[in-house]
């Protein structure tokens, strides 16, 4: 292992042993409190632009594999864990997270206090960092630092959005035959725009009948429109991403159009923040985020509580209950989880429904979207 340099933009220096990518890489530093499902949120691209610090000690013990993937690569800008494991041992691993990590170049940074790391974020806030394999001194890291664009300035959209549309035909993964299932009946058609989409999400709405037509962020809304009217098309789902929603104006603008021709909806994480803004309600940033697998959230409709996934940095203003009623609320700070849009047929979650990794306690989401587009 090679030493690797850290520094963040609170003006923290931190010196770690490096694994996987080398080089130099600068982004969003944020820290996960999920236990498991390492490549997954490695290769959710709701991650691009950011270093992941894990809460949980130990990383890499179970390996890799293809199967686990919820994108076709990795556009996270590095990991922080506590103790890496550089020995894989799972009867389904195909390989040790190490070359996972050199394949997608990402950098793997080990040996630092991930706990100090976390305790830090939660008081100060999710900030800048750099990290590099290349360059050891303090001040030229800070000016490489300086001289970056923040994560706020960017559209990573471009960079993980599909470029060409495509129909996505694999159902949930069945962990007792260790294989992904069939899709079922078809009982609607509909489009997802990729704004960065995690696969068990395709595989969830397949599995809840849906002919799932996968679209790029460029999509034609006019076109989409004249689908719908047509009856070619049931209904539009909004994914998840990564970055600012405030950044995609193009984005905003052809969602305003569907929300004017009553195009039924359902957003998932950036889709439920970009049809907030798209209704003249824009997002803000949240101190450190909700980032894990463990998070209680309150359905409002029925009085539960469910346990779930989450990644997000951005959330919906309060005021939005103007147009919109709140369907699910976080427990942890009380920010709006849910919505159920009033006289229009959409409505959207801040979480992620189809876990992956997670509790699986909010899939009836999808099953909620197929109500919507049968009516």
């Amino acid at each position: 292992m090679q030493k690797v340099y850290i520094y963040l933009e609170n003006g923290t220096f931190l010196e770690a042993k490096s694994f996987g990518a080398k080089g130099t890489s600068v982004g969003e530093i944020v820290f996960n409190t999920s236990m498991s499902g390492y490549q997954e949120i490695i290769s959710d691209p709701s991650y691009a632009g950011q270093f992941v610090t894990f809460t949980t000690p130990e990383i890499g013990n179970v390996g890799c594999n293809d199967e686990d993937m919820e994108s076709k690569g990795c556009p996270c800008k590095g990991i922080l864990v506590r103790q890496y494991q550089h020995q894989d041992s799972n009867f389904r691993s195909e390989g040790n997270l190490n070359d996972f990590l050199e394949k997608h170049n990402v950098i793997g940074i080990c040996d630092i206090d991930t706990r100090y790391i976390t305790k830090m974020l939660r008081s100060e806030g999710a900030m800048e960092m750099v990290a590099s394999t290349e360059i050891s001194d303090k001040d030229e890291l800070a000016k490489v630092l300086k001289s970056s664009k923040k994560i706020s300035e960017i559209n990573y959209i471009e960079e993980v959005s599909t470029k060409e549309s495509y129909i996505h035909s694999t159902g949930v993964y069945d962990s007792e035959n260790f294989k992904y299932d069939e899709p079922g009946e078809v009982k609607a058609k509909i489009a997802a725009i990729d704004f960065g989409v995690k696969r068990n999400i395709l595989n969830e709405l397949t599995s809840a009948g849906f002919e799932v037509e996968v679209t790029p962020n460029s999509f034609d809304a006019d076109e989409m429109i004249e689908k719908v009217k047509s009856g070619k098309l049931d209904g539009v789902f909004l994914s998840n991403g990564p970055g600012d929603p405030l950044v995609l104006k193009d984005e905003q603008a052809k969602i305003k159009k569907l929300i004017e021709a009553k195009v039924p909806m359902f957003g998932i994480c950036l889709g439920h923040q970009l049809l907030s803004i798209s209704h003249g309600y824009d997002t803000y940033k949240l101190k450190f985020g909700h980032h894990g697998g463990n998070h209680p959230v309150k359905n409002v409709e029925n009085s539960t509580v469910e346990i779930t996934a989450q990644n997000h940095n951005y959330n919906v203003p309060d005021n939005i209950t103007d147009i919109a009623q709140v369907t699910h609320t976080n427990l942890f700070d009380n920010t709006i989880e849910g919505l159920a849009y009033n006289d229009s047929p959409i409505f959207s979650v801040q979480h992620h429904p189809e876990a992956s990794p997670g509790p699986k306690e909010s899939r009836y989401v999808f099953t909620k979207f197929m109500d919507l587009v049968s009516k």
